[in-house]
């Protein structure tokens, strides 16, 4: 079974990691689906905002 690409894990972490100026161990510490729930919801409001709404 293949895992999660790591080079994906890093883009999450630092993206969240950035917003929210989380700590890398609580970002681990996330299932999968939990991080890129965040990094989805993140990425909607920087959307709006560079839409202008």
């Amino acid at each position: 079974m293949k895992g999660y690409p790591l080079d994906r894990l890093h883009e999450e972490v630092a993206y969240l990691a950035y917003h929210f100026n989380w700590g890398y161990e609580s970002l681990m510490d996330m299932e999968h689906g939990e991080r890129h729930q965040w990094v989805e919801q993140v990425a909607a409001i920087n959307r709006r905002l560079n839409e202008g709404g």
